[in-house]
């Protein structure tokens, strides 16, 4: 990385912006460069991607609504089997099970994804507060995290969700992230407890960069490595956590699809419609192995102790 602190002339500002910018971008090219050479995270990304263009398509994609009932094609309550109009067969409702697969991952999906958010929202600012001031803030963050930390999440949402007479995915996307919040901000403090003492802070500083701008610019940018990890991790969480409030019929409800759902409303005809059961949990299976392959390849990518180019 050029080193602009020798230079025999003054650095202006926009000097000081344009190195910081093409240092930046050089450093996310050389990640971008060790990503590609991990093939399971790149096979993880490519099957991530197909599974959410083709979910969040839905609507223009499936074949049919994914509340319509087509009961005279199941006159005894048995599910269809896979074939004809009915690409995956249907359920004991004779609703298209290809259309709520495509739907169910949209409510999955998004419920790992928003709850990252939340967490990912909360967690940074704050994180950024406790490491870079100290002091009574960090205190009071701190202990603020301990207190999440011991709050068991999964048996608050059943506890939420059983006593409440509409159970919502809106309350269970906001349970997760805000009780998920905690293991970012420890990581974006321990990073901003290391870096607020290098140099590059303190050229900031003596430039006469309000505080907003040396953490949000200089310095939570180097501290996103472990962040970036977590996120990836923690939406294979909230899609498996989802999957099993809505197993346990605290979740999504009907007729609202979701994989796990799916996957408790398919138990009942596992003899003799397995399919109904074992879609929906590979589903959940490739995406949380694509989902968890990305984060070993983020991992590797930006691991500084990693020389390979």
């Amino acid at each position: 990385m050029e080193d602009i602190t020798n230079s025999n002339h003054p650095i202006s500002i926009d000097e000081e912006e344009k190195f910081f910018s093409s240092n930046v971008e050089s450093f996310w090219r050389m990640v971008w460069n060790r990503f590609k050479k991990h093939k399971l995270a790149i096979a993880g990304l490519i099957v991530l991607g197909i599974m959410i263009v083709i979910c969040f398509l839905a609507p223009v994609i499936a074949p049919f609504p994914y509340e319509e009932l087509h009961l005279s094609d199941v006159p005894d309550g048995m599910p269809l089997r896979p074939g004809g109009k009915y690409i995956l067969g249907t359920d004991q409702l004779g609703r298209d099970f290809f259309t709520r697969c495509l739907y169910g991952g949209r409510i999955s999906l998004t419920v790992g994804i928003v709850s990252t958010m939340i967490a990912l929202a909360i967690g940074i600012p704050l994180g950024c507060i406790a490491g870079y001031y100290g002091g009574a803030a960090d205190m009071i963050i701190m202990r603020v995290v301990e207190f999440f930390a011991c709050v068991p999440t999964f048996p608050l949402l059943l506890t939420l969700n059983a006593v409440l007479d509409n159970p919502s995915i809106y309350l269970v996307m906001a349970i997760i992230g805000i009780f998920g919040w905690g293991g970012v901000c420890r990581q974006v403090r321990a990073q901003f407890l290391t870096l607020k003492n290098q140099e590059f802070v303190q050229a900031a500083e003596a430039l006469g960069y309000k505080d907003r701008k040396v953490i949000f610019k200089h310095i939570l940018p180097n501290a996103l490595t472990p962040v970036i990890i977590i996120a990836t991790m923690s939406v294979a969480g909230g899609i498996l956590m989802e999957s099993s409030l809505s197993y346990l019929g605290l979740g999504v409800q009907e007729p609202i699809p979701s994989w796990g759902a799916m996957l408790k409303a398919g138990k009942s005809f596992l003899r003799d419609r397995p399919h109904l059961c074992m879609i929906p949990g590979i589903l959940i299976l490739v995406v949380s192995l694509a989902l968890n392959f990305i984060g070993d390849g983020l991992r590797d990518a930006l691991d500084p102790r990693n020389t390979r180019n």
